[in-house]
């Protein structure tokens, strides 16, 4: 089995047929804004445009968790993660939790 985890938000990886099931698997981050992220945010809250501070922030956070959940997949023997998605929720005034998760399975070259 390869090191890398095969990671899909689809129910089928092309290619690959499902051969065995491990289980739920996640993988979550909290992550907190700072005090300069905040002030930037305030002045295009003012002047309008993308906050790339907190689009960076949040492509961190969704990545960490992805890498999360694939470690937990490796650790029971999966290969692969199928039917992923993300979730966040506010844990405190300013933080946010982002949450990956999905199905770990066992897939091998389809026939």
């Amino acid at each position: 089995m390869s090191d890398r985890i095969m990671v899909a938000t689809t129910s089928t990886i092309p290619g690959q047929r499902v051969v065995g099931y491990k289980g739920l698997v996640w993988g979550l981050t909290v992550r907190a804004k700072n005090i300069g992220q905040d002030f930037l945010a305030g002045c295009k809250n003012i002047t309008g445009g993308e906050v790339s501070g907190y689009t960076e922030l949040l492509q961190e956070a969704r990545q960490q968790a992805v890498d999360r959940l694939s470690e937990k997949a490796a650790a029971i023997g999966a290969n692969a993660v199928v039917e992923v998605r993300f979730g966040t929720s506010t844990v405190a005034q300013g933080m946010a939790e982002i949450v990956a998760y999905g199905t770990a399975v066992v897939v091998e070259p389809a026939a």
